[in-house]
């Protein structure tokens, strides 16, 4: 047994261990923390597969901006036990009924399965050199084509931020004119 292999085991056992935090912890808050964790260790499992752009793009994307965004929306609701509904024992009954039916399915499903392991850190498929060599010489033209509607885009949140901006401005120079024409008329100007 290699190194690979137990690092394997070891983010394997602290995947399925954070991702069951998530489904049993008494704060939201904490479920997203335990998330985020399990988004790490999903990462890694990338890094050892050899796909580390793949793990990038999980860290960034999912345990970066998704998470923050949970915890923000988890916040800004403020759940607590008193605005909570109270579940039904049979509610919790069929659930637990239903996930057995689950794992007996998956069980079921997985048992013929080859028990081969994928390679672990060999091959050259996800690595991000290769990926931008494909990028850039096969798919170049709608690469480009993204990248204009990316722009457009941006260009458009500008024009349509300072359309905004100068009603804004007009309002504000609007109520100033006013405000200056009732002093000179208080003051007999």
């Amino acid at each position: 047994m290699g190194i690979t292999q137990i690092l394997f085991w070891i983010l394997a056992a602290a995947s399925l261990l954070s991702a069951l935090m998530v489904v049993i912890s008494k704060s939201p808050v904490y479920s997203v923390i335990w998330l985020i964790v399990t988004f790490f260790t999903i990462s890694a499992h990338y890094v050892l597969l050899n796909a580390q752009f793949l793990a990038v793009v999980n860290i960034i994307v999912y345990a970066g901006a998704i998470m923050v965004l949970f915890l923000f929306v988890i916040m800004l609701m403020n759940l607590n036990k008193e605005t909570e509904p109270q579940k039904n024992r049979w509610l919790k009954l069929i659930g637990a009924v239903a996930g057995g039916c689950l794992l007996v399915v998956m069980v079921a499903a997985l048992r013929d399965t080859d028990s081969r392991m994928a390679q672990l850190g060999s091959g050259n498929i996800g690595l991000i050199q290769n990926l931008g060599a494909v990028l850039f010489k096969e798919y170049v033209v709608p690469f480009e084509i993204s990248s204009i509607l990316f722009l457009s885009a941006m260009v458009g949140a500008v024009v349509i931020g300072k359309k905004e901006d100068s009603k804004v401005v007009d309002i504000a120079g609007d109520e100033a004119k006013r405000r200056v024409a009732e002093a000179r008329e208080s003051m007999g100007v």
